[in-house]
């Protein structure tokens, strides 16, 4: 079975850049794997938690600090990103 799974990747090199004297497989960027985007990430995710049990139990003033959670994780990873820790240091 590991055969079929070689002979496909062989025979599919993934996306050519066309604009280039030397065509090859374009090259990916960092998906998204940075600080500031781990931070967004975690803090939104305590966020909807927070929310999903406020509603869970009724109380409506948690829900509302679940709800600026996120509008804190949004702003602190925007913040993070424009410190530079939203790309990937050059090797």
């Amino acid at each position: 079975m590991s055969d079929v799974h070689t002979n496909q990747a062989a025979a599919n090199p993934g996306p050519i850049n066309p604009g280039s004297k030397n065509p090859g497989p374009i090259k990916q960027g960092h998906h998204g794997s940075t600080p500031a985007a781990w931070t967004t990430v975690v803090i939104i995710t305590i966020a909807f938690f927070v929310g999903t049990l406020a509603v869970i139990i009724g109380n409506w003033p948690m829900f509302w600090v679940g709800v600026a959670l996120v509008v804190v994780g949004a702003v602190v990873g925007k913040i993070m990103q424009k410190a530079g820790l939203g790309t990937i240091p050059k090797r």
